[in-house]
């Protein structure tokens, strides 16, 4: 049986972040070829040891989604993509503070940073589909923060807050993927997002409780229960599947 992504040629944007490292290795397995991309490669390396490739059909490669001549010359300088992920998260020093204490100058720094990376990113696919005309599929990552409110009661007794930023971010990539995929009006370019509920990450435990009283009995989720969704997506058997959102999260937004 043809693996899922055969003959397919994967970027993976922030291949040394939390989701990427998970993601790399699965798209393999699946048979893709995966350009792993991070804005520090000796680190991405590292993380990638750690997941026991076995796959040859990998090149590791210097990306700052924050640099616009970056992004452009990468993808100026490569042939036969077929599909990309963005699963960076860049943010400065002050991201993650309460909402009182975030200053507009932080704020419009961060919503720059990742926002605006976001759109350089999905632009530059887009620019890459329209002059090559060949089949071209993005994810992107959003979040149940992008689709519903924050619920402020699960970060009680914590010295988390949901950040007033990322809520604020992840409900505009949602719609930026909507206008692009029209403005390119192609449907052999899509853009879809996946939206993950709260993923484990050594959190504390008071929180990890009250996250779980607000999911159908799991609460927060593995990273590698985010893959499968995006593998769908990049495959053939999403082809017609553009501008959606597929919110991971055990009922969370509910």
């Amino acid at each position: 049986m043809e693996k899922l992504l055969s003959h397919k040629k994967i970027l993976v944007a922030g291949a040394g972040g939390l989701l990427g490292s998970h993601l790399v290795p699965e798209l393999l397995k699946q048979g893709a070829e995966v350009i792993a991309a991070d804005v520090n490669v000796d680190t991405m390396s590292t993380r990638l040891q750690q997941k026991n490739i076995e796959s040859g059909n990998i090149e590791l490669v210097e990306l700052d989604v924050t640099n616009e001549t970056d992004v452009k010359t990468f993808f100026s300088k490569r042939n036969s993509l077929t599909g990309a992920v963005n699963a960076t998260y860049p943010r400065n020093q002050q991201y993650g503070a309460h909402f009182f204490d975030v200053s507009m100058a932080s704020f419009n720094e961060n919503l720059s940073l990742h926002l605006g990376s976001s759109f350089l990113f999905t632009q530059q696919c887009a620019a890459y589909f329209k002059e090559r005309q060949q089949p071209f599929s993005l994810v992107n990552v959003s979040s149940v923060y992008g689709v519903v409110a924050p619920k402020f009661e699960i970060y009680k007794n914590t010295l988390m807050t949901m950040p007033v930023e990322y809520a604020t971010i992840k409900s505009a990539l949602l719609h930026l993927n909507k206008y692009v995929v029209k403005y390119v009006s192609d449907s052999r370019f899509r853009i879809n997002c996946i939206s993950p509920g709260g993923i484990f990450d050594h959190q504390p435990e008071s929180f990890l409780e009250a996250y779980k009283t607000k999911t159908n009995g799991t609460g927060m989720l593995d990273v590698n229960d985010m893959v499968g969704s995006v593998i769908f997506l990049l495959s053939d058997a999403s082809r017609y599947v553009t501008a959606q959102n597929i919110v991971v999260d055990d009922g969370f937004s509910l």
